[in-house]
């Protein structure tokens, strides 16, 4: 017998006859012989409605707490009609929610962004496994969870997404799904390319980065407790089939990549390129990396001003690639003139949070200020922070970071 977590979005559920779609899809696959779990999101802007409301009545006096507990209601609503229609059905149903006995997802006291305690919460899945061997069909709420003292608590952006990975993965479940209002992942927004196609699959760390950077299919947190041994899929409400192919998400999540401080092996070199304005020439990135690429030498970072560009390459291809690019400077009116610069290490960190980290850039910068070690460049993204130091203060200030970030 399987085990499966269907989570359904908010627009999934936006009315009576999609939740009824929704909960068929469910019984359809309950009389396969499997066991599920629902995890349901509040109907499409019922908690932007709540926020809304309550904003307007109370304002600056509406404490954390009390807007946890209102925000809550979206998901106690959708979770009683959702298990409701299942039974209407003829399956057996309950509801979970945080005032009940068996609520699994325990949290710290943080009422808006609260953190999983991921032991205790392992150990409340006990109550459901035992509902799910009853051939009870439990309907949890989405993004709430319970703190120290009871309280209502919400996880955050994403936060019904991490409820289904988090019980997934609690539960060892055969499969997580992801039921929105999309077919899946596309190549790009169809809404402006129309030959955007549909991906078959997609993996972790992709997704990760794509939702990101602004890919609102799926939460990038949702992702950390994507377990390596579960199958995880994203298909559209319409088809009413939780056996819809849609994208398939694979592979698993890597810890240590996603949360490291990584310093390269090899000794980095840097070439600079200096031109009058050369950020207003068209295709000038794409020559500079072409003539490289064309000769196989990889790039491990670009950043540009306005009137200078430096290239970072291994050091073992730094001569050839300083003979090349001069070879493009003297070629390229806008160009003047290259210089290879130092050896220097490169050092890496990778986290899906970092975009919401404020400071971080301060964080991972002070220490290696205090211990006087030079910044050669920084190259920032929304995931990932990738510094530039001489070669000799490579590990030094790898571990120095690594202390301020764990």
């Amino acid at each position: 017998m399987d085990l499966i977590v269907a989570k359904f979005g908010g627009t999934s559920v936006g009315n009576g006859s999609r939740i009824k779609k929704a909960a068929q899809s469910v019984v359809n696959e309950y009389m396969k012989g499997n066991q599920i779990v629902v995890v349901v999101s509040a109907v499409n802007k019922s908690t932007d409605d709540l926020i809304g409301l309550s904003n307007e009545a109370i304002g600056e006096g509406l404490t954390n707490r009390q807007k946890a507990e209102i925000m809550a209601m979206g998901e106690l609503t959708s979770s009683r009609v959702f298990s409701a229609t299942i039974e209407s059905l003829g399956v057996k149903s309950e509801f979970i929610d945080p005032y009940h006995k068996l609520w699994p997802v325990i949290t710290d006291s943080n009422s808006l962004e609260a953190k999983i305690n991921f032991k205790a919460t392992d150990i409340k899945m006990e109550g459901l496994k035992t509902l799910l061997n009853q051939g009870i069909i439990p309907v949890i709420c989405g993004f709430l969870g319970k703190g120290p003292l009871d309280e209502i608590t919400t996880l955050g952006r994403g936060g019904s997404d991490v409820t289904a990975f988090l019980i997934g993965h609690c539960l060892e479940a055969r499969e997580v799904i992801i039921v929105t209002d999309v077919d899946g992942v596309m190549s790009t927004d169809p809404n402006k390319i129309e030959s955007a196609r549909l991906l078959e699959e997609i993996s972790v760390e992709e997704m990760r980065d794509l939702a990101t950077h602004g890919a609102q299919v799926l939460h990038p947190n949702a992702l950390l407790y994507k377990d390596p041994l579960i199958s995880a899929k994203i298909i559209n409400f319409e088809h009413g089939d939780l056996s819809s192919k849609g994208t398939r998400i694979v592979g698993p999540f890597d810890g240590d990549l996603l949360k490291g401080v990584t310093l390269y092996k090899n000794p980095i070199s840097l070439i600079a390129v200096v031109g009058e304005e050369m950020l207003n020439k068209p295709g000038l990135f794409a020559g500079l990396s072409g003539c490289l690429a064309e000769n196989n030498i990889n790039i491990f970072g670009i950043s540009a001003a306005q009137n200078s560009m430096s290239t970072f390459v291994n050091k073992s291809d730094s001569n050839k690639a300083y003979h090349l690019l001069h070879q493009f400077v003297i070629e390229t009116d806008v160009l003047s003139s290259l210089s290879l610069g130092r050896d220097t290490a490169m050092i890496t960190f990778v986290g899906p949070d970092i975009i919401d980290q404020s400071g971080i850039i301060s964080k991972i910068t002070e220490p290696l200020r205090k211990n006087d070690i030079n910044i050669v460049e920084i190259i920032s993204s929304q995931t990932a922070i990738v510094l530039f130091v001489d070669w000799a203060n490579g590990e030094k200030a790898r571990k120095l970071i690594k202390e301020v970030i764990e």
